[in-house]
């Protein structure tokens, strides 16, 4: 089964061109931005904290009433914020005027963001999606978003039809599907992995370093795909990282 999978893989997804994505193995990310007490997970301090250490930029999205692409991990604000309600209940100058729990610093929209990196650090943007959830109207507040933008960036996401959309409206930015195996995921069993994959044909992938090492992950690696790995949090799963994968998702003790 395993020998009939990998072949599929190869049928299906083209190893990637090096001048595309070499830039990914060349960085580590700041899981949500370098947070941390007093500074935010996802707030502009904590990617101007990455920034300042030279390392890359990892950020979520979520889309705002009025189909903004909003720099926000949760569905809902309550944890972040202690504001009640779905982040899809306000436009973005609503939620522009949110301020964290604890803090002064307050919620951003992905332009924001890219006008505080100036390209000096890459970005990786997941856009965040779940059943039944129109990602096509997120995956075109990003792309308006990065219209103009000419620092390296790539956008991912657990939902594979992110990447296939990029790949055919905006196929100039790369691409990449986010996977876990736990229950936490949408990709538990094998046959979903791979069915994953043959439906975003990504540019690179981002896995779940728990989750490392695996077949599937280290044939692509071997192939010449990048392989990220996320959330990159203890010296020891750093370690774990450098041997299984290309370049770390990180945060606190797990950042280099």
């Amino acid at each position: 089964m395993r020998s009939l999978l990998s072949s599929l893989d190869r049928l299906f997804v083209r190893p990637p061109e090096p001048a595309r994505v070499g830039w990914l193995r060349e960085w580590p990310y700041a899981h949500r931005g370098l947070h941390g007490a007093g500074v935010p997970e996802n707030s502009l301090a904590a990617f101007a904290g990455a920034v300042e250490c030279g390392m890359g930029i990892e950020c979520d999205i979520q889309r705002s009433r009025d189909h903004a692409a909003m720099l926000v991990h949760d569905w809902e604000l309550e944890r972040l914020t202690g504001v009640t309600g779905p982040t899809a209940g306000y436009t973005a100058d609503e939620l522009a005027q949110i301020a964290f729990l604890d803090s002064e610093h307050k919620l951003a929209r992905l332009d924001e963001l890219l006008a505080l990196a100036e390209g000096r650090v890459p970005i990786l943007i997941e856009i965040k999606s779940r059943r039944g959830y129109d990602v096509e109207e997120s995956c075109i507040a990003v792309r308006d978003a990065l219209a103009g933008y000419d620092g390296r960036h790539a956008v991912m996401s657990f939902d594979p039809r992110v990447s296939r959309w990029f790949r055919e409206h905006a196929p100039q930015t790369v691409q990449g599907l986010v996977m876990r195996e736990d229950e936490l995921g949408l990709t538990q069993k094998l046959w979903q992995r791979h069915l994953a994959l043959w439906l975003a044909r990504p540019d690179f992938i981002a896995y779940h370093v728990v989750a490392l090492p695996n077949p599937m992950i280290s044939s692509l690696r071997a192939g010449g795909m990048p392989v990220l790995t996320w959330t990159v949090n203890s010296p020891e799963l750093l370690a774990h990282a450098r041997l299984h994968a290309d370049a770390p998702i990180a945060e606190g003790p797990g950042v280099p």
